[in-house]
């Protein structure tokens, strides 16, 4: 029986790469995902806030489908569902360009933008109405008046609830496991798959996953001081 052995797995070189491997991919797929999260949160936003009642009706039926279905569901339908209805063309490209980390990244990305779009509609709706008819009065149109009075502080007013969506977001990315991504759970069970070290090789990713969620939440909660501080300069 093989007794308790980190060396086993932190020892062998090839492993170590493999895990760093795995700990890049993790933050390709996190960073992109949260990339495209934002952009979409905002457009989103936008369109929800914009006149009349489609725009919102659209943005609360997008958030209502990927906040109630699983992550994991859309995920597996990006990549074995509509990535094999795609042109032939189209689906040679994505093969030969890591295809399952850019559906990994589209999946999880479409996912989280509805959560980032409704913390950042929770952020706006915080604010006085007063500041739009202002920024109104003031010679703003209306995606003026969004883009450099109402979105700034809805964002502000957002950012515990981001970074909480963000560490899950990053949590999420072991997801990415089941298209074949190589990130790091990926590369955690092929390290068990080979030395049959299942505690060690699982013991290493918790403690990887937790050390970057944690890095990640203190990072955020260094951006909210530094933002409230700056609230207490100007005010």
């Amino acid at each position: 029986m093989k007794g308790f052995d980190l060396s086993a797995i932190l020892g062998n070189p090839d492993y170590v790469s493999m895990l760093l491997h795995g700990i890049e991919m993790t933050f390709i797929i996190a960073i992109g995902s949260w990339l495209l999260a934002m952009t979409l949160a905002v457009l989103l936003l936008a369109l929800r806030f914009s006149p009349g009642g489609i725009g919102n009706a659209i943005v609360t039926a997008y958030v209502s489908y990927h906040r109630n279905v699983p992550t994991l569901v859309q995920l597996v339908l990006w990549y074995f569902g509509i990535f094999t209805l795609m042109p032939s063309g189209i689906a040679s490209w994505l093969v030969n360009h890591n295809a399952e980390t850019i559906f990994a990244v589209i999946g999880l990305g479409l996912c989280q933008a509805a959560y980032f779009s409704e913390d950042l509609r929770s952020g706006l709706r915080s604010i006085s109405p007063g500041q739009m008819e202002a920024a109104r009065a003031l010679g703003h149109g209306y995606i003026s008046a969004m883009r450099y009075v109402m979105i700034p502080q809805g964002v502000r007013n957002a950012l515990p609830p981001l970074i909480n969506h963000t560490v899950s977001l990053f949590k999420n990315s072991s997801l990415a496991i089941v298209v074949g991504a190589s990130e790091l759970t990926h590369a955690v069970k092929e390290i068990e798959n080979v030395t049959f070290r299942t505690f060690e090789s699982y013991l290493i990713g918790t403690v990887l996953y937790l050390f970057f969620s944690l890095l990640i939440m203190a990072g955020g909660a260094y951006l909210s001081w530094r933002v409230d501080h700056a609230r207490g300069i100007r005010s």
